[in-house]
């Protein structure tokens, strides 16, 4: 649930500060070491792409059968 400011606080400002202090204490694990792949790429797909692929699966299997088709070069 989003935090809403009380009347006591004021907003934060916009400025960068000139130092920040990261407690160590709190810190938590990162939840996602080891969950990519060293051969996995991002791609951003235009919005148009992406209301017709909803997911990577449904996009590889298109690409797959594309490169099917491509000359293989010798």
């Amino acid at each position: 649930m989003k935090k809403l400011l009380s009347k006591n606080t004021t907003p934060p400002s916009e400025e960068m500060l000139e130092e920040y202090h990261f407690d160590y204490e709190k810190a938590k694990p990162n939840r996602f070491v080891g969950q990519t792949d060293e051969n996995r790429i991002v791609v951003i797909l235009d919005p148009d792409i992406a209301a017709v692929f909803k997911n990577s699966d449904s996009v590889n299997t298109v690409l797959r059968a594309i490169i099917q088709t491509m000359p293989r070069g010798e």
